[in-house]
């Protein structure tokens, strides 16, 4: 449950108080609360600077029932690792059977609060309170995050003692409510990472490939050792069926580890229980990666982790023999940015270099004669696939000079260009995908090694029709746009595979989310990310935007994207280093970190390879 924070009628002594570095800061005033009849609905606390802490205060003698429901609302967006505060506000019995972890319910603003039932039901030493609001989102036990919409309605029950005359909330829903702007202040989004179950990276048959799940934490209770312990607790529910994890199962930090610190080299050591015992150094330093990759973005940083149970080391793995023990989308650099030029063939250009002059790419798709209107590239760099002019045809290449390119491996039967085949996307495991929009035969469509007979793609659940596919990194989840009755809207799914002795696999993508449930009109996206992509789209009567979102529907805690007008692609690299690229009203143009769009020369239908 979260705060208001303006309120109205007689002030109260403070209730929060927040240390900054170099001394301590009284938000006097932070709230006001009249002594009887309604808290109104108000807006939450303003998002504050995330290094100061907020400690909430225990309830005043012979406070009214409205200023208890007040302070145990401030006390739940307080610092308070255990909300121990919060729970002076509630009887002993409830005190006992609160389970503030269970959920996070996000709303516009703080909840709004009314006495429920007669005015003056105080004599009877009893009252009611109903919390009001508009959903956001919510946040499970697992710190999943989903959106939501509609009203929320939850009632608190307080009651008298006989004894001491003081009132104490007895009834509560279970879980945490609070407005967004105190949820941005107290959470932040962390990828925590697992291995892709169904899939090796390209290249690299060895090694496993490392997927990304978000989690939301408090970002001022101890993060580090709170992803320590999310990573040994398994992936959320959502991922789970296409993931694994290295850790045994049952693995959990030592007894009495306590809070978790890297020392002065950062390096961080991570005790283990029993469950560890006796693994063997591969899959020691698998499960290193992952808490590396985890940690990576946390400060202080970690360059180093060092597992250790029974009191005896089992490994210990740096950042750089992390990325040579798995493969992490975002580590990887591409050689080349990819493109159609005014002659519709496949040109390219250094990635992130200030060229402006492309070469055409070495094969038949950029040396030959057919005219293209988007393309695809495998991550390796080795192979190009591109769809005619027409929509009608796709065709597969490799990238050597004075290769043939041969037959088309797929056509499509629709009538018109905006019902033939999407732009193709290319997997982890050199598998590549393309949707056929034909409303008579709509396919989601994979060739294995970019041959040989198609796939087709089960798609259970999906309401409506594909307009654009990209396949993430990990290659196992699945980015698309779907149109249903004249809204465009991005949905995440997950990659299954199920392969029998003999026979072809069986692949269908499952669990669809939606990403961006704000926006109706999506017209263009890439993966920006680990766990993160780049829209191009628009809200309900809005204009068009390009912003960043994350896969499980939430906004990154990064600005957005400088404003570019008349996008009609747009590609990122996993690598964030890399400038993301447009195909705009002024052609092919670029946004280098720190600076706004350049534009790099004529043409259409950019991408990094994937």
């Amino acid at each position: 449950m979260g705060a208001d924070r303006e309120g109205r009628g007689r002030r109260r002594p403070a209730r929060v108080m927040a240390y900054a570095a170099g001394g301590v800061l009284v938000l006097a005033g932070c709230a006001s609360m009249p002594d009887s009849g309604d808290l109104r609905s108000v807006e939450s606390t303003p998002r504050q600077d995330t290094q100061v802490r907020v400690f909430a205060v225990p309830p005043g003698e012979d406070a009214p029932p409205s200023e208890i429901v007040q302070g145990f609302l401030e006390a739940l967006t307080s610092d308070d690792p255990h909300y121990k505060t919060a729970r002076q506000y509630l009887t002993g019995d409830a005190a006992k059977t609160w389970r503030p972890e269970l959920f996070t319910t996000v709303l516009t603003d703080g909840p709004g609060a009314k006495p429920e039932g007669p005015t003056g039901r105080e004599d009877t030493g009893e009252i009611s309170y109903m919390l009001t609001g508009t959903k956001v989102a919510t946040v499970d036990a697992q710190q999943s995050y989903a959106p939501a919409t509609g009203s929320y309605g939850r009632t608190v029950h307080l009651t008298q003692d006989k004894k001491s005359g003081q009132w104490r909330i007895d009834a509560l829903p279970q879980g945490i409510v609070m407005g967004q702007s105190d949820f941005q202040r107290n959470y932040m989004s962390v990828s925590k990472y697992y291995f892709a179950s169904n899939t090796v990276a390209a290249g690299a048959k060895s090694q496993p490939t490392a997927v990304a799940d978000p989690v939301w934490v408090r970002r001022r209770v101890d993060p580090m050792t709170q992803m320590v312990r999310s990573v040994l607790s398994g992936p959320t529910r959502w991922l789970d069926p296409v993931v694994r994890s290295s850790f045994p199962t049952g693995t959990t930090l030592a007894k009495g580890a306590g809070a978790l610190t890297p020392d002065d080299r950062n390096l961080l050591t991570v005790p283990l229980n029993d469950k560890a015992a006796g693994i063997g150094t591969n899959r020691c330093e698998e499960m290193a990666a992952q808490l590396l990759f985890t940690l990576r973005s946390l400060s202080p940083a970690v360059d180093e982790v060092e597992l250790r149970a029974g009191g005896t080391e089992l490994c210990s793995l740096t950042q750089e023999a992390a990325e040579a023990a798995a493969s992490r989308s975002a580590a990887r650099h591409p050689d080349y940015l990819y493109f159609v030029d005014g002659k519709d063939r496949l040109v390219r250009i250094p990635a992130g270099s200030s060229e402006a002059k492309p070469d055409p790419a070495p094969g038949a798709l950029g040396e030959g004669d057919t005219a293209l209107r988007s393309v695809a590239v495998s991550r390796d760099e080795h192979t190009a696939a591109g769809v005619s002019l027409d929509g009608k045809s796709l065709y597969v290449g490799s990238l050597v000079s004075g290769g043939s390119l041969g037959e088309p491996v797929l056509r499509s039967q629709g009538r018109s260009e905006s019902d033939r085949l999407t732009t193709p996307s290319w997997d982890a495991d050199d598998g590549l995908w393309v949707a056929d929009r034909n409303p008579r035969d709509p396919r989601l469509l994979l060739l294995e090694d970019g041959k040989g007979e198609p796939l087709q793609v089960r798609t259970p659940h999906l309401d409506g029709r594909i307009q654009s596919v990209r396949v993430a990194a990990d290659g196992v989840r699945i980015a698309l746009v779907v149109e249903k009755d004249g809204k465009k809207t991005l949905l995440i799914g997950l990659i299954e595979r199920e392969e029998k002795p003999g026979e072809r696999p069986a692949v269908r993508v499952v669990e669809l989310r939606s990403a961006t449930p704000e926006l109706e009109e999506v017209t263009a996206m890439s993966w920006a990310g680990d766990s993160r992509l780049v829209v191009v789209g628009r809200e309900h009567g809005g204009v068009e935007q390009m912003r960043y979102v994350q896969v499980d529907g939430s906004t990154p805690d990064a600005p957005a994207p400088a404003a570019l007008t008349g996008v009609k692609e747009v590609t990122a690299a996993e690598d964030d280093g890399l400038p993301l690229v447009a195909n705009s009203v002024d052609g092919i143009v670029r946004l280098p970190t720190g600076a706004q769009w350049q534009k790099v020369t004529e043409g259409t239908a950019p991408v990094y390879p994937g």
